[in-house]
């Protein structure tokens, strides 16, 4: 598959799981957006950026005015998730974001808590991890979690990722200890191959 654009841009190609469909995030997506970001639980422990309490038109106004401008310029890839058994309902997002010299946060992603604890988001970050590496080509992924947000931290300990930095951060439930997580593109490889080969974790 060709996903390379003209001038450079790397075009979002819609992604699969076993379980999952991964669309591109579009302007239609901000209703459904609306009903489900705005809950404490999915909140809690996403950074100030995001406004709380949430407004009326929030989903609208950040993939209008932050979302996809940043697509259209290369700096984000940002995706839906659909269950393929009922593939017109949003049910989480899933974002890649270019480094820059003040952001080495690369990948974040929310689902809603009616989906929690099935391994939805495993699947969803171990795609868009492969994308990262395989379609953008960068040398290493990077994510930032609090500490205290145990199953996100599981998913990226279950992926091969390694701890390289902890240190207060502020985010809408509170200030934590923060930890940033990496893997390297050879690293990725190296247990992408191997999973294929034993077909487990």
């Amino acid at each position: 598959m060709d996903v390379f654009a003209k001038g450079g841009i790397v075009e979002i190609p819609v992604l699969e799981t076993e379980r999952l469909i991964l669309p591109p995030l579009t302007l239609h997506d901000a209703a459904a957006i609306q009903c489900l970001f705005p809950r404490w639980e999915v909140v809690r422990y996403l950074g100030p950026r995001v406004p709380w309490p949430y407004p009326a038109d929030g989903a609208l106004t950040f993939i209008r005015d932050v979302v996809l401008p940043a697509v259209a310029e290369g700096r984000e890839w940002v995706w839906t998730l659909r269950l393929k058994t009922n593939p017109e309902a949003v049910i989480g997002v899933i974002h890649l974001m270019a480094p820059t010299p003040k952001r080495d946060d690369n990948r974040g992603f929310w689902l809603d808590v009616d989906h929690h604890g099935q391994g939805l988001m495993s699947e969803a970050s171990s795609k868009v991890t492969d994308f990262w590496f395989d379609a953008l080509g960068f040398e290493s992924l990077r994510i930032s979690k609090a500490t205290v947000n145990e199953a996100s931290s599981r998913i990226s300990k279950r992926q091969g990722m390694h701890v390289l930095a902890r240190e207060a951060r502020n985010y809408i439930g509170g200030r934590f200890i923060a930890e940033t997580w990496e893997i390297t593109r050879e690293e990725w490889r190296a247990r992408r191959d191997k999973l294929s080969r034993t077909g487990s974790e």
